[in-house]
This record gives C-alpha cells, sequence and structure tokens, in this order.
C-alpha cells in the first residue's frame, strides 16, 4: 500500500514537473514595429510607450521586443495609421476613431457628442459596439482589433469668458471630430477641425476662440498657455482603437498571440482607469483648485456646469447629433446603432 502511494506521488511530482517546463518553453522571437498616442500625454508616456519597451518584453521573457514611436514622431496626424497598418507598415498601432471617421461613419458611433455623461456609461458604450468595430476593421484595414482605449474627459477651453453653452453662439471652436463640429453648430458656433498639434497656435493667433480636447490632455499640450476658461462639461471621451495587421497576426504562433491578448486587455482597463483619475486631475492640474502630480498648477478660470446645460446637450445629442449621424451613416448604421449602443444609453438612430 505504501509502495503505491510512492508510485502516486513520484507520477504526480514528474506530471507537475513536466507540465511546469512546458509552461516555461521560450516564445520564439519576435521584433514589432509599433505606432502610440501622442507623446507627450500621460496615454503614451506613462502606459503604452512602457508596455512596448518593458513590460511586455518582461512578460514574454525577453521573447518580444518593439520599436514604438508616438504619432506625432513619426509626422502623422492619426487618419493615417489605419491605412498604414492595412500596408503592413507597422504591425500595431493607436489611433483615435475621430481621426478615422473620414473612412467610415461607423468611427464616429461612439463617441457622438453628448452621448455619455461619465466615464462609466462611455465604457459600457464602447463594449456594446466593439463586436461593429471589429468587422469594420476586419474588412476596411485587415486589422484586428485588440484594444479600445480613451482619454480623460473632453471638455471646453476658452480665451474669451464662457458661462455656459449659450456662450459657445458666434465663436470658432476646435473640434477634434464630425460630430463635435455639429453639436457646436447647433448651438450657433462653428466648429473648425483642426488636429491637436495645430491647436495652441490656433488659439494663439485667434484662429479660433475656444477648442476641445481632454482636460490633462490640454494641461499637457499647455492650452492653458493660450486660454483662461474651461468648462467642467464632458462633451465627448475620444475613444482610440490598437490593432494589429492580421497578415502579422496569423503568422504568430498561438502562445504568442494568446500572451499578446491578455497583457494588451490589461493593458486597456489600466487606460480607462487612468482617463477616470486624469479627467479630475487636469481641472486640478489646469485651475490650481485641487492637487497637480503633473507639473505647476495653472491659472484657468473653471466654469461650473447647470442643470440646463446638461439637459441642452442630452437634447442637442438626440435632434441634431445623431440624426445628422445616421443620415450620412445610413439604415444599417441606425439598426447596428440601436441593437447596441441605443440599448445602453435609451437613445434611437431613427
Amino acid at each position: 500500500m505504501k509502495y503505491i502511494k510512492t508510485i502516486h506521488l513520484l507520477t504526480a511530482t514528474a506530471l507537475a514537473f513536466a507540465a511546469s517546463q512546458a509552461s516555461a518553453d521560450p516564445l520564439p522571437k519576435h521584433h514589432f514595429k509599433v505606432v502610440g498616442a501622442w507623446t507627450n500625454l500621460s496615454q503614451y508616456k506613462e502606459l503604452e510607450q512602457p508596455f512596448w519597451t518593458k513590460i511586455i518584453t518582461e512578460k514574454s521573457n525577453g521573447s518580444i521586443t518593439a520599436d514604438i514611436k508616438g504619432v506625432n514622431e513619426m509626422g502623422l496626424k492619426g487618419p493615417e495609421v489605419g491605412r498604414l497598418l492595412n500596408l503592413g507598415v507597422l504591425d500595431f498601432g493607436t489611433s483615435v476613431l475621430g481621426y478615422m471617421a473620414a473612412d467610415n461613419s461607423k468611427n464616429e458611433a461612439i463617441d457622438l457628442a453628448g452621448l455619455s455623461p461619465d466615464i462609466a456609461t462611455a465604457r459600457q458604450v464602447t463594449n456594446a459596439y466593439r463586436p461593429v468595430l471589429e468587422k469594420l476593421y476586419k474588412e476596411k484595414y485587415n486589422v484586428k482589433l485588440l484594444g479600445m482605449f480613451t482619454y480623460p474627459a473632453q471638455v471646453l477651453y476658452c480665451k474669451a469668458p464662457i458661462t455656459g453653452l449659450a456662450d459657445l453662439k458666434g465663436k470658432k471652436v476646435r473640434t477634434g471630430n464630425r460630430s463635435l463640429a455639429e453639436f457646436v453648430g447647433a448651438l450657433g458656433g462653428t466648429g473648425v477641425t483642426l488636429a491637436f498639434s495645430e491647436t495652441v497656435p490656433a488659439l494663439q493667433a485667434g484662429v479660433v476662440d475656444c477648442a476641445v480636447t481632454g482636460t490633462l490632455s490640454g494641461y499637457s499640450a499647455k492650452w492653458s498657455e493660450v486660454s483662461n476658461y474651461i468648462y467642467d462639461l464632458p462633451v465627448g471621451w475620444s475613444q482610440a482603437m490598437h490593432g494589429v495587421n492580421y497578415a502579422k497576426w496569423d503568422k504568430l504562433d498561438a502562445p504568442t498571440q494568446d500572451l499578446l491578448i491578455k497583457e494588451i486587455k490589461n493593458l486597456e482597463d489600466r487606460v480607462w482607469e487612468a482617463a477616470e483619475q486624469e479627467t479630475a486631475a487636469g481641472i486640478a492640474c489646469n485651475t490650481g483648485i485641487g492637487a497637480c502630480s503633473y507639473g505647476p498648477p495653472a491659472k484657468m478660470q473653471l466654469v461650473k456646469v447647470s442643470d440646463a446645460d446638461r439637459a441642452l446637450l442630452h437634447k442637442t445629442l438626440e435632434e441634431v447629433v445623431i440624426k445628422k449621424w445616421s443620415d450620412r451613416c445610413g439604415p444599417e448604421c441606425s439598426k447596428e446603432f440601436n441593437d447596441t449602443i441605443g440599448k445602453v444609453v435609451a437613445v434611437k438612430a431613427k
């Protein structure tokens, strides 16, 4: 009896050792070309760049390495990322969906102006619509969607005094996507589409009176030096996709694919958590109200949000923004919206 128990123990030990050896087998060596977000933003500096230069290398025991550059380092404005992934010039890449809207209006759906009043809703909306985007990127760019990122809440920065949305009437406002431009237009302003890197000189020269970007993104890019008022009303979140060229992906071995899927999901979670924290931090850093751990606080004037403006934001979303988007995207888009996003936020594309 004792002999049988010993045999069983030895067998179990041998199996456990074999399993540990199998799991410890080194992955094949891979080196990737990656484009990330803007290099001056914390998403790139604190999350994307360390992920590709350190974390994934450590997790793969040195088997995976990468060269990553920010979109601005490569001289890109954003819309080109999907096409470069398609061509195989890049292996992995991040691009703001609003920049890709000219290629297909479905890219606008999860971040229509006024759609998500808080970050929890924004993530629910994004998760609900993700299967639609996965299909779109596979067909349009030959890209496998691996992650959905977000920036902090998108808010208004203005040079001239502003007390609420009504003050946008007659003003030129930098907007990063079409739905924000239509939102501004519905309020009597003029939406001006400018790349992020072009905004500071535009504000400085008076080309625009106000501009929309993330609370911390604007602080990091020194928008507080060319504007005086910040309105703490989230008009959007500026989500981004992170994907890989399918031809590159299909050549990878299964263990490498599994590791990348797992770790990029962890990166995605960290990006969303950071965006929530940075939304509040951005307000503190721009205004000096509260602690700022990102540098010396600016002295912008914080404009408080009224309930009337929250209601106006939602009214404009339903009556103008969704309608215009639905008209240009078509019946299929409207149905997909209603079957996914519409069920989260209880609005319909007609």
